[in-house]
């Protein structure tokens, strides 16, 4: 394989200020107004007095759902929120070409955003502890706002979102990151979020619930597993990490490697003009085809009144869940929610070409996808799928990322998905280094830099990779990472 590397980036240069600040930040791990022992006990109150109770709930006792009497698909008697339809898929030339299956379909544009403001120098983000019904530990480290757009238009009737006027008026801040995203498509169908960091100047009121930290302290927190949620990990992940001075990183190979892989005057194995053209290429060979179909038409799926189900026990339920809350915009509600089987396994190998550390991307097909095809982990299923098939049917890399040895793993975290609409849903994120080898069809080597770039854009990094991203970020700078919260 042909390794001298290249340097063409996508987009013009970014505002050297910025990356230095992000720097300075994701270098301060205990300096700023707050401390990692003062926020763990904050957190760790939050999480003792939370009063949340989330029950299952079957299917057909969710007040303010109805299940449509021809098709059997679910959805909210506002029309609103979102519904649970079925899918079949066909994908010819895959290892599985064709299979039926419940997908949520929530066409609504959410918003995803993180407030940061400079104190003494440094930057600090505006961070929520927030509960969602289908967390396993109740509070999680969150954006600043968190909404669907049924949310923060009150559909609910309920109380509006706080912060949420810093988002929707951010042409009077300024903005670092503004973009729309996908979601999970192998659950979702063509769900995106605004994705958004916003620099305010002017004193922020401070609510209960809500704590500013250095980008630093929320990289230690990425070290405990079911902290930083879902959706923090995706905003985070659009910060312009690139520019000409990395994180202050010493003399440790492995994060100097990483340094220069965020730095866009290092080179890479391909331009990124030739990975562009190699998702374009992917995305028109790939014949996907999805059709919406009656969710209670689809082959092997079973519904009961408690819930819907893959007669072989594998994959994922449909579940219903009654919620009672504090401190949410309303005190209870009832809905439908996903429930996967086991937890999953989320990688990117990552070796060092001529001292630039290298991801091994997947470009990927989801039915929910609004493009067919985007850029994720090397790895990304639940193992326990693939048990009982052989192994040239297993995914790749997979035996390869469980059967690695210490030295080789940077990153070892298991984190939770997103709790509004998936009950207890968790991945195990692995950074695992490997010696450089050849790019099997359908991978690609790619510089952290150049992720980061395509993350700048819609529907080309998928949310799994995304999330890896702002893990690989948070190994910039050795810190002392906390054990796990009370």
């Amino acid at each position: 394989m042909k390794t001298s590397l290249r340097s063409a980036p996508l987009s013009p240069k970014v505002d050297a200020v910025t990356p230095r600040h992000i720097a300075r930040s994701a270098a301060c791990r205990d300096g700023g107004i707050t401390t990692l022992d003062t926020f763990r006990q904050w957190f760790s109150d939050l999480r003792r007095r939370d009063l949340t109770n989330v029950v299952l709930t079957a299917l057909d006792d969710l007040p303010g759902w109805n299940t449509d009497p021809r098709t059997g698909d679910i959805g909210h008697r506002s029309g609103k929120f979102f519904t649970v339809e079925g899918l079949e898929v066909h994908v010819p030339g895959a290892p599985v070409e064709s299979w039926s299956q419940p997908i949520i379909n929530q066409p609504e544009i959410g918003i995803l955003g993180i407030l940061i403001r400079d104190f003494g120098g440094v930057l600090h983000f505006l961070m929520q502890a927030k509960t969602e019904p289908g967390n396993r530990n109740s509070v999680q480290l969150s954006p600043t706002v968190q909404a669907t757009r049924s949310n923060y238009t009150r559909v609910h009737g309920g109380r509006g979102t706080p912060y949420l006027d810093y988002f929707q008026n951010a042409g009077q801040h300024r903005v670092l990151a503004d973009v729309r995203q996908s979601e999970q498509g192998s659950w979702f169908r063509h769900k995106r979020n605004r994705n958004m960091i916003v620099e305010v100047t002017e004193e922020v009121p401070l609510l209960p619930g809500f704590h500013w930290l250095t980008l630093g302290q929320i990289h230690d927190l990425f070290a405990v597993d079911d902290m930083v949620n879902m959706d923090a990990r995706t905003v985070l992940s659009c910060l312009p990490f690139t520019g000409t001075d990395p994180v202050e990183v010493g003399d440790h190979d492995f994060r100097s490697a990483l340094a220069r892989s965020c730095n866009e005057d290092e080179g890479s194995l391909h331009s990124t003009r030739d990975v562009l053209n190699w998702i374009t290429e992917t995305r028109m060979r790939t014949a996907l085809e999805v059709t919406s179909v009656p969710l209670n038409g689809m082959p092997r799926w079973i519904r009961t009144s408690e819930k819907i189900s893959h007669e072989a026990g594998l994959f994922f339920d449909v579940v219903g869940v009654h919620v009672q809350a504090c401190g949410r915009e309303v005190g209870q509600w009832s809905q439908p929610m996903i429930k996967p089987h086991g937890t999953g396994v989320i990688a990117f190998l990552v070796t060092r070409i001529d001292g630039v550390l290298h991801a091994l991307v997947h470009a990927r097909v989801e039915p929910g996808y609004v493009d067919s095809v985007e850029l994720a982990p090397t790895v990304q299923c639940a193992p326990a799928t693939y048990d009982h098939l052989p192994g040239v049917r297993r995914p790749r890399f997979l035996g390869e990322v469980l059967a690695a040895r210490r030295d080789q793993v940077w990153f070892d975290t298991t984190m939770s998905e997103e709790g509004g609409r998936f009950y207890h849903a968790r991945n195990r994120y692995l950074v695992v280094e490997v010696d450089l080898r050849p790019e099997p069809p359908g991978f690609c080597w790619m510089t952290v830099r150049q992720l980061v770039e395509l993350i700048r854009h819609s529907h080309y990094v998928n949310i799994q990779a995304r999330s890896l991203v702002a893990c690989l970020h948070s190994l910039l700078v050795e810190g002392t990472h906390p054990g796990d919260f009370a």
